[in-house]
């Protein structure tokens, strides 16, 4: 179902390619529910589109709220693809048509395949690319977490991610390399700083060799930041949406 880029603003509902809209409903809260597993994600974000991902732990209908406002008035529900084994659970909605340069909300639920029950709602929001020629903000980070640093919660873990977030940047590139196999974490490592009596102490990963000091490591860059920890994983709030682990 589409819908006019006048009505998606004055209603500030949105509508998707795949979807069909219909009036926001209520939602139960029972015991056993639907869980998202893994939050929500945003994707292929352009002038007028974005992509919505999520994952649900059992078989259930994606739905999808969309508006323009934060507290979701007039927002419109967007029935999405079914969440089932064949895909592992995950699903995707493309929504369409929607205004450009603008902030975009959105709330994502399961709901069980005999459309009684629901998850617990996540929400995320993003921001349209601008149509024309306009000034744009972004950010950048890679080299995440290797050569054997970690996340040090003693100096508030990985701060540059709360810097850049800060920023309110348009777009973010993650260059990659969250991964490190070959390069476990130890408990504890000294900065190769003389005198200095600094130590960086990482949550180790469950492949870490025995705890030990290592005095090898190359000294981190400002520019080292990361989505989530080594094991247990621990995965901040994007403002794209909400994780959960």
């Amino acid at each position: 179902m589409e819908i006019s880029r006048r009505t998606l603003l004055r209603a500030s509902g949105l509508s998707v390619a795949a979807g069909v809209a219909a009036p926001g409903i209520a939602f139960a809260v029972p015991k056993d529910r639907p869980v998202l597993t893994h939050g929500v994600q945003t994707g292929d974000v352009t002038t007028d589109g974005a992509v919505v991902w999520t994952r649900a732990d059992r078989p259930a209908r994606m739905l999808v709220e969309v508006a323009g406002n934060p507290d979701f008035r007039n927002a419109r529900t967007l029935r999405g693809p079914l969440l089932t084994p064949a895909t592992d659970g995950t699903g995707r909605l493309r929504l369409t048509h929607l205004p450009a340069g603008r902030e975009i909300h959105y709330r994502v639920r399961a709901e069980d395949l005999d459309g009684r029950t629901t998850s617990a709602p996540l929400t995320g929001s993003f921001r349209t690319a601008p149509q024309g020629r306009a000034d744009v903000r972004f950010t950048w980070s890679g080299d995440v977490v290797g050569q054997g640093w970690g996340i040090n919660p003693d100096l508030g873990g990985l701060t540059a991610y709360r810097a850049m977030a800060a920023r309110d940047p348009h777009f973010f590139l993650h260059s990659g390399d969250t991964v490190y196999s070959d390069g476990p974490l130890v408990e504890r490592v000294t900065p190769p700083m003389a005198g200095s009596g600094a130590t960086w102490s990482p949550p180790p990963s469950p492949r870490s060799p025995k705890p030990s000091t290592s005095t090898e490591a190359s000294s981190p860059t400002t520019s080292s930041t990361t989505t989530c920890a080594p094991s247990p994983r621990r995965c901040p709030p994007w403002r794209s949406g909400t994780t959960t682990r």
